[in-house]
């Protein structure tokens, strides 16, 4: 498929780029740093992709890069919603709360939030190494730069799906101030504002705040006056510039945010006995067994009575960078970052209004990281190297309430159980990379990166304090034909292979790699480019907290492996009216992360952690801009992946059923995805007016390995509107908005928690105003 793909690709890039060439040859071939207006007059975007300023069309990777005002306009207010302007890109909503990103089919899905992801996020390049991390970081942006595809030499561990660099609007040489007030459906009530500008000649600053406030927008099946769904997120950052000299520059940024929103409630939407009689218990067929499922309505979900599902998520940050110009080509950036973040959040994930399962996570990460790094921009080469060191504390404690069938051994009943894990991982790294122009209009890109890191490990199955899991499992040795042996109340009930209690189970995982970077582009002129790369990646490997009745579940998964090849182009024609991007790409993807399933004895079909041996991605991708009219602006982006398992692979399916995935696609990885967008502006008398429409479609995908119709994500397209008046100064703007204005019914995950089935509903349509003050 890539051979044929590659050379159509590009002879029909150039053929289309013919008239770019010319007026190209005809113009500066050297263009001044300052990234040059549009047809429409607005100006190129500069891309910090390569942690250096680029113009976009000057990058030879892929990347999809999206103003902070049109992120504002098209309703994109944090990672979770980037589907709508980076196709390509998948969000999904795991079990018990955690995100999931994937780039290009390339993700790890897990319920917890200790495992590090495939999709690295920075804020101005400072990580937020793990995505429960997140919620904060499209706090009052400049644009978010997107990288899809490994980017390991410069970006670090563990990016082989891609990375998403925020950044943030910086402080201003004169005094300004924004304030955005929204109101709209759900009793929704948010406010944003800024105030930046000097505090003397050389200091300058810029305070952010925002505050989202939402009523509930689930509803109860049983109980219809019970609702779910608040929101109560707040975020703030304060951003100091100094800068006493032309060759030194410090920036320090203090932020954080507090989220006391409820948890998302689930969907029932089928029944499986975990353990059927006479191994389980009856009572759950009788509450739920003949349970109607839920309706096709976003808003209507079930959850246990009683309960209190509001989260307690924090995070703080505070971070340096410095950058030393030793000399005019040489430049000195040391980035150092304290994080810390908490969440407690309960969930109920079975989607009903019995206690089949319910869990929290009570959890808590602290992480430090250090970068510095040397630039030299020399004759004919630009070349960055530099060392880096992370320490990543985890702690997490799955505290959990369930009366499953399999919720007890013989004549023991448990309702309650505790996963508990602790990891400290350290990471050390060195990199180089290098840009080579070979001629003037041909250059090589080379680079490597070092990485080692020592994974230590500790947790179990623990008793919730009241003695029944432990008096539960200690018969599993009865029924082994041994002696009856339970641990004390509150302790490690996990089990050796022998049936003796193995305590607090310690282990350790200690790994390296080489990630690696090898490139051509070739830019004939400044309205194209056409480059190639073939790049190696790997993500870390793991721990995660399971119910492991046996020491043999915790076995970790080790690092997974990427090896990328791309070609695209990059083109601007028909005077500017006109710009595309397209490129095609094959990943040879080698022992793949995915929380899978396991049989146990007795317990039936549980989570565990797996290496899938051998697959691939094979995908082509095309972004399209046109301004055929003044104002008028369209956009359409898409990818096409074919993702598939390339080797025989027998492993469970969540309800139990041994499958062999090879030939099956990876799950929450749509064949397809289509962002459209489209915004004309015009006058009407003294008021700039614009009107404006976004579509975002994926086809479908499953949620899990074994094709079983139940877990089918189906294809859908979410319609958002937009329009806007205000005068020509700014000084003030009116937005009136629509999101799924269609009120189109999607779910982005489908969930097996013991006897259940469930699925995680997207939004229900949701319109507003927003009024914007700029002074």
């Amino acid at each position: 498929m890539i051979k044929h793909l590659v050379p159509r690709l590009l002879s029909t890039a150039i053929a289309l780029a013919s008239p770019a060439i010319a007026h190209a040859q005809e113009a500066d071939a050297s263009p001044s740093a300052g990234a040059p207006a549009d047809a429409d007059g607005s100006q190129e975007i500069v891309v910090t992709a390569q942690k250096r300023e680029e113009r976009l069309s000057d990058v030879p990777l892929s990347v999809t890069a999206v103003s902070g005002d049109q992120l504002a306009r098209q309703g994109v207010s944090n990672p979770a919603e980037l589907a709508k302007v980076v196709p390509g890109f998948t969000y999904q909503n795991s079990a018990y709360g955690v995100p999931v990103f994937t780039i290009r089919g390339i993700g790890l899905f897990d319920n917890s939030i200790g495992i590090s992801p495939t999709v690295s996020v920075y804020v101005d390049q400072v990580p937020l190494p793990y995505l429960a991390m997140t919620a904060g970081a499209g706090l009052d942006v400049a644009r978010v730069e997107v990288l899809k595809g490994p980017q390991g030499t410069l970006f670090g561990q563990n990016a082989t799906g891609g990375a998403i660099n925020y950044v943030a609007a910086k402080p201003t040489k004169d005094l300004t101030a924004g304030l955005d007030l929204t109101i709209g459906r759900f009793k929704t009530g948010n406010a944003q504002g800024y105030l930046s500008g000097p505090i003397s000649e050389t200091l300058g600053f810029r305070l952010a705040v925002k505050h989202e406030n939402r009523g509930d927008w689930q509803q109860s099946e049983t109980r219809r006056s019970d609702g779910l769904g608040k929101r109560r997120f707040t975020a703030g950052r304060v951003l100091l510039d100094w800068q006493p000299s032309d060759r030194f520059k410090l920036s320090l940024n203090a932020n954080g945010w507090l989220d006391k929103s409820d948890t998302l409630a689930s969907q029932f939407i089928g029944f499986k006995l975990t353990l059927p009689p006479p191994r389980g218990y009856p009572e759950v067929t009788a509450a739920i067994g003949n349970r109607p499922f839920a309706p096709n309505d976003s808003r209507i979900a079930d959850w246990d009575p009683g309960i209190d599902f509001q989260r307690d998520d924090w995070l703080y940050q505070f971070a340096a960078q410095a950058d030393w110009g030793i000399s005019d080509s040489v430049t000195l950036t040391s980035i150092t970052a304290i994080t810390e973040f908490s969440t407690f959040a309960p969930t109920d994930s079975d989607g009903t209004e019995y206690n089949n399962f319910r869990r929290a996570i009570d959890g808590r990460i602290k992480s430090f990281s250090q970068e510095l790094r040397l630039m030299a921009d020399l004759d004919a080469v630009n070349l960055t190297t530099g060392i880096n060191y992370q320490d990543d504390k985890t702690q997490e404690r799955n505290p959990t309430a369930y009366r499953g069938s399999n919720s007890g051994v013989g004549p023991f009943r448990y309702f309650r159980f505790d996963n508990v894990t602790d990891q400290q991982a350290k990471t050390y790294a060195v990199f180089a990379s290098a840009d080579i122009e070979l001629t003037e209009t041909l250059k090589a890109q080379l680079g490597a990166r070092y990485t080692k890191q020592n994974r230590d490990y500790q947790g179990c199955l623990r008793d919730s304090g009241d003695g029944a899991l432990a008096a539960a499992i200690g018969f599993i040795p009865v029924i082994a034909g041994g002696a009856y042996n339970p641990v004390g109340a509150g302790q490690c009930v996990t089990l050796t292979s022998n049936f003796q209690p193995a305590g607090l189970i310690t282990d350790e995982l200690d790994q390296d790699n080489v990630s690696w970077r090898a490139g051509l582009d070739w830019k004939p002129g400044e309205d194209l480019l056409i480059y190639g790369n073939v790049t190696r990646g790997f993500k870390a490997g793991s721990f995660t907290p399971l119910p492991a009745v046996y020491a043999s579940q915790l076995t970790p998964v080790t690092q997974e492996r990427v090896t990328a090849y791309e070609v695209g182009v990059k083109a601007t024609m028909l005077d500017r009216l006109m710009s595309l991007t397209a490129s095609v790409f094959y990943y040879d993807y080698k022992d793949k992360q995915i929380l899978g399933s396991g049989n146990v004895p007795i317990f039936g079909t549980l989570p565990q952690l797996q290496n899938v041996p051998q697959s691939d991605v094979r995908g082509a991708e095309l972004d399209i801009t046109l301004r055929p009219l003044n104002g008028l602006r369209l956009r359409a982006g898409g990818t096409y992946i074919k993702s598939q398992v390339t080797r025989s692979y027998l492993t469970p399916d969540p309800l139990g059923r041994v499958v062999d995935v090879k030939g099956e696609a990876f799950p929450n990885t749509p064949k397809l995805q289509v962002a459209l967008d489209g915004e004309y502006s015009f006058r009407v008398g003294e008021m700039a007016t614009y009107l404006g429409a976004n579509l975002a479609y994926r086809s479908a995908s499953n949620a899990a390995f074994g094709e079983n119709p139940t877990f089918r994500l189906k294809p859908y397209s979410l319609v958002d509107l937009r329009a806007g008046f205000g005068p020509e100064s700014e000084a003030w703007q009116v937005e009136v908005w629509g999101r799924n204005v269609f009120n189109s019914f999607y779910w982005t995950n489908v969930n097996y928690a013991v006897d259940a089935i469930s699925r995680a509903p997207g939004m229900p349509a949701n319109y507003g105003a927003t009024l914007r003050l700029r002074y």
